[in-house]
């Protein structure tokens, strides 16, 4: 289930890169590094923009924070809220896109908001290597334990299963994005969301 949320990670931050203004939702440490060209006037990015992605992040983190928090002992009850969440947050992200009332900032805010929720749901179920969201401990990782740094690389299928999936789900999010749209490749990522969500809610 978690490689499955590492390629939606991939794929929706695919369209809000690609498609909303040349942000990330899901990879925060690429934002920073972003708002900082933003901020000396590197051209395509947007101050605000950005901002709008870390503070929906923070602000999904938080409330995914506060959900293990509460229902960590019913894991299976807490994987399914957060995903259930997760997938309104991408579906209404969907449904506002094109909307002339609703600004694209809004648009990249909620869904930064569900790529906190998931990361936060990801770091407190803690398994190595699956944070779902970034991948640069994971390369460093299997880089420095393999074998020609002297290690054993105990974890080197997981590490190489995480950036494969990211990559794939990057690749399905900029095609749908490309020849579909933005609208029907956010739905296709909710559905995705979704499934991962009804299994969590069957094996409750």
């Amino acid at each position: 289930m978690l490689l499955l949320l590492t390629a939606t990670a991939g794929w929706i931050d695919a369209v809000s890169f690609l498609g909303l203004g040349r942000v990330f939702v899901a990879n925060m440490t690429g934002n920073v590094v972003l708002l900082g060209f933003a901020l000396a006037g590197a051209r395509g990015l947007s101050v605000p923009t950005t901002l709008s992605a870390l503070a929906g992040f923070l602000a999904g983190a938080v409330a995914g924070g506060r959900l293990g928090a509460r229902l960590h002992e019913r894991r299976r009850r807490w994987l399914a809220a957060a995903l259930i969440a997760e997938t309104a947050c991408v579906v209404a992200a969907a449904a506002a896109i094109g909307a002339t009332a609703v600004p694209a900032l809004a648009v990249v805010g909620v869904l930064a908001a569900a790529m906190g929720l998931q990361t936060a749901t990801a770091r407190r179920l803690a398994v190595p290597d699956l944070t779902t969201s970034v991948l640069t401990m994971t390369l460093a990782g299997l880089a420095v334990d393999s074998r020609l740094a002297g290690g054993r690389n105990e974890r080197s299928l997981r590490r190489v299963a995480a950036v494969a999936a990211m990559l794939a789900g990057a690749l399905t999010g900029a095609l749908l994005l490309l020849h579909a749209g933005a609208r029907p490749a956010l739905a296709a990522a909710a559905a995705v969301i979704a499934a991962a969500a009804a299994v969590a809610v069957a094996e409750r």
